[in-house]
């Protein structure tokens, strides 16, 4: 039976439940049990991703909890904030390659959710809340500048969803890993390390690439 290691994020009303070998596998829930339950109900979108080579887990017996952190502010607001301790692992050449091909399909799978719903009004909230596709994408490219930001390095391309912002994050990230100097290069306190800013770039793309899915139906 296939196994995945899984990481929680623990806070007094909020849990998230992470893969630690598939970035951007995190999904939250009130409590422990409703984060891995949601983790596993959102196995069969994961797997739908392109050429990542997941293998989805039979039933919760197949998630093992390997790690728990204390969650704080960030995860009461529902993002996960805090960095797992496999994730300051060093990132080798194949690794990195891989990476980077899962934040790549994460990116395809917002992609493409943003296609279909082109044109089609978002389902509201119970409240009237939620916003609407391009108030969406431009919010992911900010926050996706924002992380850049997190790696040591400054964005100074064109502010749309595509292209150069992600060249520059594949750009930072590959110096990071490596090792080298990142170009155009932002002063930081606490510098993510690069599998944490894979992690935190796919859950959030594919967060919202789940969220437009559910909303344009």
């Amino acid at each position: 039976m296939t196994r995945h290691a899984v990481y929680l994020e623990v806070a007094s009303r909020r849990t998230f439940a992470g893969a630690i070998e598939w970035p951007g596998w995190t999904r939250g829930g009130r409590t422990e049990a409703e984060a891995l339950d949601a983790l596993l109900a959102s196995a069969p979108r994961y797997a739908a991703l392109a050429g990542t080579g997941f293998r989805m887990p039979k039933d919760l017996s197949a998630l093992e909890v390997t790690e728990r952190l204390r969650g704080g502010a960030t995860t009461e607001f529902g993002a996960p904030g805090e960095i797992p301790k496999a994730d300051t692992r060093v990132l080798d050449a194949k690794e990195l390659e891989r990476q980077l091909r899962l934040l790549d399909a994460a990116w395809e799978a917002f992609d493409a959710a943003g296609r279909s719903a082109r044109g089609v009004e978002l389902r509201k909230g119970p409240r009237g809340g939620g916003r609407d596709l391009p108030r969406i994408l431009k919010h992911v490219v900010g926050a996706e500048t924002s992380y850049l930001a997190s790696l040591g390095a400054r964005y100074r391309g064109p502010g749309d969803e595509h292209g150069e912002l992600r060249k520059a994050v594949r750009a930072a990230l590959t110096a990071v890993a490596r090792g080298e100097p990142v170009e155009n290069a932002n002063a930081v306190k606490r510098r993510w390390p690069p599998r944490y800013f894979v992690r935190r770039a796919a859950w959030h793309v594919l967060d919202h690439a789940w969220e437009i899915e559910d909303r344009a139906r």
